[in-house]
């Protein structure tokens, strides 16, 4: 049987670029289904409203996707579309500024999950209750892994059948959980900031990699460093995928993929035009 790129061989299509563009249209259809998901979730943790930040805390998930998508966007542009060009002091001030405004946004994410992760650390056993069903008809929401629901008199006993439960939403304490959920929470935020600081990680190699570039620099230790650096950091998102599939969040894990494809994608680009550089070069 013919592989794929024998397929394409004869064909006008490429097929790099065919994958790139279904890569990038599944991670504009990932990002519609956070922001649904962020919408579902504030409806309960922000039913009482909240500070700017609060609100921003809420959707930091939309704002992080909505960052890496222009930065994705961005490191199209330079390491493909553009990286023949000389790009003038206009067009680089430009994009310069964009991924400043991203990786800021970014730095919000992580500061989010932080904030996250600490609140969690503090909470305390709600006093004087031993079962859920004692804290029906106080508007609340139970929570554990991820999943909510509306705390009523027919499923408070069918939701939890633990001895603790805590708040985990302070100063608000609208949503509340019990002792397994809590280490759930507790363990799905450190592989948030753990992933958010990897991916922060991630954009520094490929910045380095691109400034080394566009010198015309292919090799070398500090090349090599580089790759190194991004085989250990791409094995850390591999991991956040697994303890996902773990915990059956398998949107987490899809859009995790993804989203390492589409960087994928960018260091593909990137190969392409180290060859390019390394071709002119040798024709000198």
């Amino acid at each position: 049987m013919p592989s794929i790129a024998k397929l394409f061989e004869n064909s006008k299509i490429d097929i790099f670029q065919l994958i790139k563009q279904v890569v990038y249209l599944l991670l504009l259809i990932n990002f519609a289904i956070y922001v649904k998901n962020d919408i579902e979730i504030a409806a309960h943790t922000m039913s009482n409203g909240g500070s700017f930040l609060d609100w921003t805390a809420a959707f930091a998930t939309t704002i992080d996707e909505s960052a890496w998508i222009i930065l994705l966007i961005l490191f199209e542009l330079e390491t493909y579309v553009m990286s023949d060009e000389k790009l003038s002091r206009t067009k680089s001030f430009l994009m310069h500024s964009a991924r400043i405004v991203c990786y800021f946004s970014l730095a919000h994410t992580c500061y989010a999950y932080s904030i996250n992760v600490y609140d969690l650390s503090l909470v305390t056993p709600i006093s004087a209750v031993s079962n859920l069903c004692q804290l029906v008809d106080r508007d609340l929401s139970f929570t554990t892994n991820l999943l909510y629901s509306e705390l009523n008199s027919t499923n408070c006993g069918s939701l939890s059948t633990g001895s603790k439960f805590f708040f985990i939403d302070p100063p608000e304490n609208l949503i509340v959980t019990d002792a397994v959920g809590l280490v759930i929470e507790k363990q799905l935020g450190w592989v948030d900031i753990i992933e958010a600081i990897t991916w922060l990680l991630i954009l520094v190699t490929i910045e380095m990699v691109v400034w080394l570039q566009d010198r015309e620099i292919t090799g070398g230790w500090m090349m090599k460093s580089v790759n190194m650096a991004k085989f250990f950091l791409y094995a850390v998102l591999w991991g956040a995928i697994s303890y996902w599939i773990y915990r059956d969040h398998w949107m987490f894990a899809w859009d995790e993929f993804v989203w390492i494809a589409g960087f994928m994608a960018i260091e593909m680009n990137v190969s392409e035009w180290r060859d390019e550089i390394r071709e002119k070069n040798e024709a000198l």
